[in-house]
């Protein structure tokens, strides 16, 4: 690295004693040393940092591929799942003052690792219930569980039953209730996911800073768009690896897989969901070791040691406060007095509120992003009801083809705004645009739908035709009249003719052959009143959905992977915009404002309102072991298409309203000129005073690409 002008005539200066030539070449020698010194730890760092963002990634990642599997282990609803969701981001919230402000002054690496191990201990506690609640029951008729009791469907008479079975089915019952009563499993996942938040908090903050302030100038950018990559890279493998567990059953391992009935296309079937948070929590604490070996401070590179101040300090850092304080509880009285305190604190605010673009575009952005989280959230679910998809398979879809639609986008947006040279008033258009044109594209899906499965009692009559009264006073016929049935079962057959029965009992089946998933019921007499029915047996598991279903999966597809692709391609120019229109003084606090608003508006009741929309369209609920509603078994495929969609456009359109909000304003404000703007910091459409106003350098316009979370939100 050249020593400039400036620094070669204080060092002269200051080495008069010793020769010129000799000075010179001690001077290259040891610049070359901390060169090398320098870059090789910033590098070992920058790679450590890389696995970690990888790690925290892939393990968000799987929880959201594993949204369907928690609320069926647990049975739960979808708006308590939402909760489990949106537990993260407030462990994230809980700590994020104490990280950034105390994070600073002491060894950030090792605080980085201790958030890694802090997270992987919450990755293992998710997994942990599995291993306490013992093994998986799904509702199954005693006759398809390999046994020597030959038992009827259709209980005419309770007598039918051996004594020694029922007392034992009880018995069974009881013990489970006894179990069930003590405990509410599902709080350890909430708890742990909330630990992951905590665990999480500091990698951000402290790695980039890190790296900005050791880095050489000009690599900086470079090293940081090496970390978001790996950032976009861990969802691909999160969503592949939930694929993978959705194959396995749940109990693998410790059960006989040839016992059990079920397989991953019913709705009951739940898979090895905790394994992979095993893998998760071991790759987190493999990240997390290297941080404990890192140096506190890097040999700074020569052109940053004559700066006042680190980017870190900057940041993060009010400068006022220049004095230690003697403890830590004095410490934690300033950091709660800070912000409201500080002289400095309300005036910024004052100011930040004041600028009409920056409170829109925070408008737009928070709603926009209720949208996507929602969306996201339970896309799995929503492609599992409406096309019939295994879990399995709706993950592996997500991880290998809307992703990597998603990263490319972001990086498209990027390239545009930098080939183009795109100002603000560029950034505003192309913003609004990806966003209009992305919700537009999202009408299609609403005739992209498949119609409800026939389920008899449920979605058709007994005789074949539409139902339309309240289902719970349809799922008795006069062909189960004489049966002792209950409503609350689901055990779904398939009939011969096409159509699903809750259970065998409900659809009068008098005998059945064979044992597990080849159990075969026959003489079933609400088969047989059917208006198309040909025979009356049927066989374990639901039917299928219609013929057109796979053919409006694929439609799907293509319009979901165009939809990410277009919708992401707004996000780095919105970026661009957000930072553009700010003073430089308050580009850190307004950030700060962005992503906590994003974090408290969006990403904590986004998961919870649209699990409790979502729930509204439940057909058939499922009863746990000792009463009470569980999980839903059955959706209104209609109901579920409008109501989630929905949502999310409607969302998604009051967004843009605000965009469009947006534009205006700086229409309004800008000249003919302004509109030339390019990203070299000219002067703009925000209507600042000074080029030092706009100025962005590279390493800011390389964090621009980087939304709140994105990597568990793609």
């Amino acid at each position: 690295m050249e020593i400039s002008s400036k620094e070669n005539t204080h060092f002269f200066s200051n080495n008069t004693v010793l020769p010129v030539d000799r000075s010179s070449f001690k001077s290259e020698s040891s610049t070359s040393k901390e060169k090398q010194s320098c870059c090789g730890g910033i590098k070992v760092f920058l790679g450590a940092l890389s696995f970690v963002y990888f790690a925290k990634a892939l393990s968000g990642s799987y929880l959201k591929s594993t949204i369907t599997q928690i609320e069926r282990r647990f049975d739960i609803p979808s708006s308590l799942v939402g909760v489990i969701d949106g537990s993260f981001e407030i462990g994230n919230l809980l700590i994020i003052i104490l990280v950034s402000y105390f994070g600073a002054k002491l060894h950030r690496p090792r605080i980085i690792g201790a958030g890694c191990l802090i997270m992987s201990a919450g990755t293992f506690l998710i997994a942990m219930p599995q291993f306490f609640m013992g093994r998986y029951r799904y509702e199954r008729f005693p006759s398809t569980i390999n046994s020597t009791v030959s038992i009827s469907p259709c209980l005419q008479d309770k007598s039918q039953t051996p004594l020694s079975a029922l007392e034992k089915s009880q018995a069974k019952i009881n013990a489970g209730c006894e179990k069930e009563a003590g405990s509410s499993m599902w709080i350890y996942v909430l708890l742990g996911n909330l630990l992951r938040g905590i665990g999480e908090t500091p990698i951000q903050p402290l790695g980039i800073t890190y790296i900005d302030d050791y880095a050489v100038e000009e690599n900086a950018a470079l090293y940081i768009g090496c970390v978001q990559t790996a950032a976009v890279i861990g969802p691909i493998f999160g969503f592949l690896l939930g694929s993978l567990c959705a194959k396995l059953y749940v109990d693998i391992g410790f059960v006989d897989l040839d016992s059990v009935t079920i397989s991953p296309k019913d709705v009951q079937w739940v898979g090895a969901w905790w394994l992979g948070y095993l893998i998760a929590g071991v790759i987190s604490v493999l990240a997390g070791i290297p941080f404990w070996f890192l140096p506190k401070h890097l040999p700074k590179p020569e052109s940053r040691k004559d700066s006042s101040a680190s980017s870190e300090q900057s940041k993060f850092i009010i400068e006022e406060n220049k004095d230690r304080h003697t403890s830590f509880i004095l410490s934690l009285a300033y950091l709660l007095f800070l912000l409201f305190c500080l002289p400095d604190f309300l005036p910024s605010l004052k100011t930040l509120f004041g600028n009409p673009v920056y409170i829109l575009y925070l408008c737009a952005s928070i709603i926009q992003f209720n949208s996507l989280i929602g969306m996201v959230t339970y896309k799995p679910k929503y492609i599992e009801q409406q096309y019939g998809q295994t879990s399995s398979k709706t993950n592996f879809v997500i991880g290998l083809i809307n992703i990597p639609a998603v990263a490319f986008g972001i990086f498209s947006g990027g390239l545009i705004m930098k080939k183009f040279r795109i100002g603000v008033l560029g950034a505003a258009r192309l913003s609004l645009g990806s966003s209009f044109f992305g919700y537009l594209l999202l009408l299609l899906l609403f005739v992209m739908g498949c119609e409800n499965s026939d389920v008899a009692g449920l979605t058709v009559s007994y005789h074949g035709t539409k139902l339309m009264s309240d289902y719970e006073q349809a799922l008795f016929s006069e062909c189960n009249s004489g049966c002792s049935c209950s409503k609350n079962n689901w055990d779904p057959i398939c009939g011969e003719n096409g159509v699903t029965y809750i259970s065998a009992c409900l659809a009068g089946c008098q005998a059945s052959n064979g044992s597990g998933r080849n159990t075969v019921f026959f003489n079933c007499s609400c088969v047989g009143t059917f208006e198309s029915s040909q025979s009356s047996s049927a066989v374990v598991g639901p039917c299928q959905k219609g013929n057109e279903c796979p053919k409006m999966f694929l439609y799907f597809l293509v319009i979901s992977v165009i939809t990410s692709y277009t919708l992401s391609v707004g996000g780095t120019p919105g970026y661009i915009l957000l930072l553009r229109c700010i003073k430089p003084h308050l580009k850190s606090f307004a950030l700060g404002i962005y992503t906590l608003a994003i974090r408290v508006l969006a990403g904590i009741p986004a998961p919870v309102y649209f699990g409790v929309a979502i729930d509204t369209t439940c057909l058939k609920w499922g009863s746990k072991r000792c009463g009470g509603r569980g999980a839903c078994r059955l959706y209104d495929s209609s109901a579920l298409r409008y109501v989630y969609l929905g949502l999310t456009l409607v969302l998604g359109t009051v967004s843009i309203f605000f965009s469009v909000a947006v534009l205006w304003v700086l229409r309004k404000r800008s000249s003919p000129q302004d509109e030339t703007l390019s990203t070299n910091g000219e002067r703009g459409a925000c209507g600042t005073k000074s080029r030092k106003d706009n100025f962005v350098n590279s390493d800011q316009l390389i964090q621009l690409t980087y939304w709140p979370e994105k990597e568990t939100r793609l």
